[in-house]
């Protein structure tokens, strides 16, 4: 059931594009196109052109099968769904490495990566999340907030920020995570967030949040929906000695941002497993990629062997020491927990590595 006070908005305002059109063929004549704005256990809720609709699932549906952000097709009619249309990227991970990935968010064109400027900023888990973006395939910038606390809280309170550090230095390294990574200061609470926000969320464009709770993204999202939102995300603070948050999102939802646009909160992720992210990693840790063919040996682990490139660049101190542990960490984490395919030809499985079927 359409809701009848919707404002009416064209497939293009929702973020519908030739990518999606290209999919169409005769045997979708007379179907129309749904964006997926919440999924639940049993049941889908999708945007149209007219307003928000409740879909009608055919037998056995499964609604893990699908992401906010989706694109389907259904029966204008009855809003039966039909089929869903590929997806332009998708956001993903593997709960503890293992079993089917769980899925975040599809056709996402930013990824906001919030963390704020106090003990939450934690280079090692901003790089997870750089690698999940770059292997989606959509553009990841980083969100820094809570610059204006460093140093005018008490020493007790994490919101001070760590000894030393200052809002240029938590600039400065998390622009070197990765090659030509946009990185911005915002206030949750300004009035002025939309704007510092609005080169990535024009119309018809989407961004999704992620990082830690507690580091200001409901609040964000509130912001960037305006006060029209029709349900507001519950924000929460954090414990004061560690700057660990509070989990205040519990689903993932799609709402429009004011002035054009839409947003995809998600819940805070304490827990980010590296996995089918061999793209992501090669992307995250250019300056390795690209010294690795340098190397004497193909099969170089970048440890003890001579002739290494890369160590060569440690040597020289144009490569940063901490960055070639933290990828030989990832690496092996993502092989470790990358499904392989297993079994006889023609009868291959997908299975855990390690794990003989």
């Amino acid at each position: 059931m359409t809701e009848p006070d919707a404002p009416p908005l064209s497939p293009a305002a929702l973020g519908w594009s030739d990518f999606f059109a290209e999919q169409l063929g005769p045997e979708d004549a007379g179907l129309s196109p749904r964006r997926i704005a919440n999924v639940h256990r049993a049941r889908l809720t999708a945007l149209s052109p007219g307003g928000t609709v409740r879909l009608v699932l055919p037998p056995h549906a499964n609604t893990g099968a699908y992401a906010v952000g989706d694109w389907v097709l259904v029966d204008p009619e009855t809003e039966m769904l039909r089929r869903r249309l590929d997806r332009h990227t998708v956001l993903e991970r593997r709960i503890g490495g293992t079993g089917e990935p769980q899925l975040a968010a599809a056709n996402v064109d930013t990824l906001f990566i919030v963390t704020s400027c106090n003990a939450d900023f934690n280079p090692a888990r901003l790089e997870r999340y750089l690698a999940l973006a770059n292997q989606a395939g959509t553009l990841p910038v980083i969100l820094l907030t809570k610059a204006d606390m460093i140093g005018q809280a008490g020493s007790d309170d994490a919101d001070a920020g760590e000894p030393g550090m200052t809002a240029e230095s938590y600039m400065a390294q998390a622009e070197a995570l990765q090659r030509g990574l946009a990185v911005a200061f915002v206030n949750p609470r300004a009035d002025d967030a939309l704007a510092v926000l609005a080169p990535w969320c024009g119309e018809g464009k989407t961004v999704a949040l992620v990082g830690s709770s507690g580091v200001g993204k409901s609040t964000l999202v509130n912001s960037l929906a305006g006060p029209g939102m029709a349900a507001p995300q519950v924000t929460g603070g954090i414990r004061e000695q560690d700057a660990k948050g509070r989990h205040t999102t519990t689903a993932r939802s799609l709402h429009a941002i004011e002035g054009g646009g839409w947003v995809i909160d998600t819940p805070g992720m304490r827990t980010l497993h590296v996995s089918d992210s061999g793209f992501g990693l090669d992307t995250l840790f250019a300056e390795i990629t690209e010294l690795a063919p340098l190397c004497k040996f193909r099969d170089c682990t970048h440890a003890h062997e001579p002739g290494c490139a890369v160590q060569a660049a440690i040597k020289a101190g144009t490569l940063d020491p901490d960055r070639l542990t933290r990828w030989r960490k990832l690496q092996s984490e993502n092989t470790a927990n990358t499904p392989v395919q297993t079994g006889p030809r023609g009868n291959r499985v997908t299975a855990p590595r390690g794990r003989k079927r």
